[in-house]
């Protein structure tokens, strides 16, 4: 029998003590590179987009893939690309730890444009204010000290 599945994550990290590394010149090249890692692992892409300081995506999984586990590989391979190309010279490495919160699939449309719109987005709020509302979007308890 088929597996069903339409689990949607919109998945959320930045940068090392969000350092404003991702240079606009090359952040669209970052943003393909982390699509062919999704792709790869046979997952669907909705949207990926950010800023200088931290990474958006939505993205459902393919039933064989776990979350942490293909956080972990577009972490690690796009951080080896970046570091090998030199394609962001004051980009040291991701932030440990990650956001990753479910959608529904009528909200897709929604986030997309939102993450479409991060440069607008961020013109009146920074990552940490944006994390912390979609960590109490989720109904989770915010902890300050899980930022360094």
């Amino acid at each position: 029998m088929t597996t069903y599945t339409d689990i949607t994550y919109h998945i959320v990290f930045a940068t090392k003590h969000r350092t404003r590394a991702l240079d606009e010149a090359r952040r669209d090249d970052l943003f393909r590179f982390m699509w062919g890692v999704v792709k790869e692992r046979n997952c669907h892409l909705y949207r990926v987009g950010g800023v200088e300081d931290h990474v958006h995506l939505l993205t459902s999984l393919h039933p064989s893939m776990a979350l942490a586990d293909l956080v972990k590989e577009i972490k690690t391979s796009s951080s080896t690309w970046i570091k090998s190309g030199k394609v962001f010279p004051f980009f040291e490495r991701w932030q440990e730890g990650y956001g990753a919160f479910t959608a529904a699939s009528d909200a897709r449309p929604f986030l997309i444009d939102y993450i479409k719109n991060q440069e607008a987005h961020h013109q009146s709020q920074d990552f940490v204010s944006e994390l912390k509302s979609l960590v109490e979007a989720a109904h989770l308890e915010w902890k300050p000290e899980y930022l360094p």
